[in-house]
């Protein structure tokens, strides 16, 4: 039996899962992230055999951290420091002998989510809100790439924003004022000094009011039909959350259609189920 291979490979934990060719899971294993490369990759190889129980692989498919080269399957994830321009491509390619992709971790939950979750939009952006905020563009059923294989960085526009801590306001890309120092987990806890669930009505409304105008700026350039929201803090807040932030957007947007605003169908899976996607159909 020809089975796929799906990799979720995080800062802090590995997600190795098995799939059949009808993409049903088989069978998941999740282990803490080694500091050490070598480490990673031996702990990689053994869930992998875990999961297949050494039957045929067709293909692995990989979400990780970016930056990243998609086409030579180059990684070099920021939140794990001895990966720098790693191979990875080859590396599982030479080990498994079957095709290998790998691509950020939005970009694969955009797939997943679009693919699996069987949307029919034209242009379907998909926003992870949790430790980070990040999203993949896919443009008739294909992610968006842009100069040089660049992905829209949409946790990295500038925004007017509002905040009672504006010297809190720190993004880990290095860049003054982006919404991903405003919005995600770690600017919470940086900001307001507490988890997302604990904010009070006044704090929420200063995340809400600079989560809208971050959605007013890539419904004006971007123009998605549909907007699919996932990670930890978009399903901790749910549908109360996507109205708030939907009529935040909607109150300054005057030039173009506002878009669909949706929770994402697959949940927390939406990388794991991304990589099996891959697995199997590549890019």
């Amino acid at each position: 039996m020809k089975q796929y291979i799906a990799l979720d490979i995080g800062g802090t934990k590995f997600m190795v899962a098995s799939f059949t060719e009808n993409l049903l899971e088989i069978k998941r294993v999740k282990y803490n992230t080694p500091e050490d490369f070598n480490e990673g990759i031996d702990l990689l190889y053994k869930m992998i055999n875990e999961v297949s129980n050494k039957d045929r692989i067709g293909g692995i498919g990989a979400a990780i951290g970016g930056p990243l080269d998609a086409v030579r399957g180059i990684v070099s994830p920021l939140h794990q420091r001895q990966w720098r321009n790693i191979p990875l491509k080859d590396i599982m390619e030479e080990k498994w002998g079957c095709p290998f992709y790998v691509d950020v971790d939005t970009n694969v939950a955009a797939l997943g989510e679009y693919h699996l979750g069987k949307y029919d939009h034209e242009k379907f952006l998909y926003i992870t809100l949790s430790t980070g905020m990040g999203g993949g563009y896919i443009i008739d059923g294909k992610v968006y790439r842009g100069f040089n294989g660049n992905h829209p960085e949409v946790g990295h526009q500038t925004i007017n924003f509002r905040c009672r801590y504006p010297e809190k306001v720190q993004c880990e890309c290095g860049s003054p004022d982006c919404i991903e120092a405003l919005v995600s987990g770690n600017a919470i806890k940086r900001i307001y000094g507490k988890p997302a669930e604990e904010l009070n009505d006044n704090e929420w409304s200063e995340v809400i009011y600079n989560l809208g105008q971050g959605l007013r700026n890539i419904a004006t350039i971007m123009t998605p039909d549909i907007i699919v929201f996932g990670g930890g803090i978009a399903f901790g807040a749910g549908e109360p959350f996507l109205q708030k932030i939907e009529a935040e957007m909607k109150r300054q947007l005057t030039l173009v259609k506002p878009p669909l605003l949706a929770l994402s169908k697959l949940g927390y899976d939406t990388a794991i189920a991304g990589a099996a996607y891959i697995a199997k159909n590549g890019f």
